[in-house]
């Protein structure tokens, strides 16, 4: 007998909407993890890239919304702060579900389905289980970087609080947003900051400005879930017409929709801040126990007091450490990538996995909030057996 129907591992967007989605279906979901836990260990003060509607959980409108979220907390402003998002996850949580804090520490087959041992050694028995992990394991370290001392060189997940680096001299790998965000915070709290970017320049998301230039023709060109540029974001907006292309069409479309990129708003931040460009690490050595030599590409030498990876995730589920050796093994993989089916079951019946993981199989969204609207759907559409469910998925309006 099992103690569920339903157990969702991890509280983060995708299985808040997992949860919302099921719920709607009939579907009861057991949710396990500290809510909005990934987006806590971010910095304080950083603002999200994504427009105001994209960032809504579960749905761009109704009662989950941000815009929902708004008429009780009050205005939250765009772009997004980190500290309201965070609140606005949790008042999703109490919405949709009694959340067990509890976390996961194996996850195995059983006769009836799943079983699930919990960090206080209690077990859990479900029929189905739903993947909703996130990123956090996947951090990318770039080769040299291995076993250098933690206080010299750190990846931008790690920091809560950059006003630590105040007097200090910090390069930053990378030419995305998380990189250039954090250079923009150091900065501001008196940091010396260099950014090192591997492309001959930064790509900057105008997307807002070209919108209002549109003006009411602006719909048919950007989708709300704010993934991609003009014409682009409508395509994959829809991961049913996206993933029937072919594979050689939607990986070029796939990268463009997601290269490294930053919020426009952050160009005049990075006024104070160093940009190389065309440039990649070479080498790093520790030299006089509390500094780095690093030696770029073209044999530029740079002595700093920290080295900070912006180098973003790399997808690989076989990093998720409570997956059965047995269970993994099952589950069809392409570098890293589940490969999921309708409701995004994965190759073991009643498994699924959800958010940056399901890119391969259903477009880019998935690694975007915005894609938790047709995640959480479509998900209780499959589990649920296609019975009607109340939803506000609209990735054409």
């Amino acid at each position: 007998m099992t103690d569920c129907e339903v157990a969702i591992v991890g509280a983060g967007p995708y299985g808040l909407a997992a949860a919302a989605h099921l719920g709607r279906a009939g579907v009861a979901a057991h949710v396990l993890g500290d809510p909005m836990s990934f987006w806590r260990g971010m910095p304080a003060g950083m603002l999200l890239r994504s427009s105001h509607t994209a960032t809504s959980i579960a749905e761009s409108v109704g009662p989950l919304s941000l815009e929902s979220y708004e008429r009780s907390g009050g205005p939250v402003g765009s772009p997004v702060p980190l500290e309201r998002f965070i609140d606005y996850g949790d008042w999703v949580a109490a919405q949709v579900a009694q959340v067990d804090r509890r976390r996961v520490v194996h996850l195995d087959r059983d006769a009836d389905g799943f079983a699930l041992l919990l960090g206080d050694g209690a077990r859990l028995r479900a029929r189905r289980v739903v993947i909703a992990c996130g990123i956090a394991d996947f951090v990318h370290r770039p080769g040299g970087c291995e076993g250098l001392p933690a206080d010299l060189v750190t990846h931008t997940s790690e920091h809560t609080d950059l006003a630590s680096f105040t007097g200090r001299r910090v390069l930053v790998v990378g030419g995305g947003q998380s990189a250039l965000e954090s250079a923009a915070l150091m900065s501001e709290h008196g940091a010396h900051v260099e950014v090192a970017v591997r492309a001959a320049h930064v790509n900057w998301l105008h997307g807002g400005r070209y919108q209002r230039l549109l003006g009411r023709a602006a719909p048919l060109m950007y989708a709300p879930t704010d993934v991609g540029p003009m014409g682009l974001s409508r395509l994959v907006a829809v991961p049913e017409l996206f993933s029937n292309l072919p594979r050689s069409v939607q990986e070029p479309l796939a990268h463009r929709a997601i290269r490294p990129a930053g919020a426009a708003w952050l160009e005049d931040r990075l006024q104070g801040v160093g940009l190389t460009f065309d440039t990649q690490l070479r080498g790093v050595t520790p030299i006089r126990g509390d500094r780095l030599q690093i030696e770029l590409s073209g044999g530029d030498i740079r002595v700093v007091d920290h080295l900070m990876l912006g180098t973003g995730y790399r997808v690989d589920v076989t990093r998720y450490a409570f997956l059965d050796p047995a269970l993994l093994h099952a589950i069809a993989l392409h570098d890293g990538y589940p490969v999921l089916r309708a409701g995004m079951e994965t190759s073991i019946p009643g498994l699924h996995i959800v958010g940056a993981p399901a890119a391969r199989s259903f477009g880019p969204t998935m690694r975007f909030v915005s894609g938790s609207w047709y995640t959480g759907h479509h998900l209780a559409l499959g589990v649920a057996g296609h019975r009607r469910t109340r939803s506000h998925y609209e990735p054409a309006a």
